[in-house]
């Protein structure tokens, strides 16, 4: 769905980072690379990040 706005676990903002991740990923940059490179170092965070399923257009369309 909408990536959350912060981890669950730990409570960090990780919303604002999941854009710029999926750009940075799309260009051909290393995943591991960029999610240091945003801050996300804790598991828990890069488990948001990485695990999103991004359905929100599935939604519009049905709407």
């Amino acid at each position: 769905m909408i990536i959350p706005v912060r981890c669950f676990t730990c409570g960090k903002v990780v919303g604002s980072s999941y854009p710029i991740y999926v750009k940075r990923v799309q260009m051909g940059e290393d995943p591991e690379k960029v999610l240091d490179e945003l801050g996300l170092e804790r598991y828990c965070c890069r488990r948001m990040i990485i695990s999103h399923a991004d359905l929100i257009g599935e939604i519009q369309l049905l709407g």
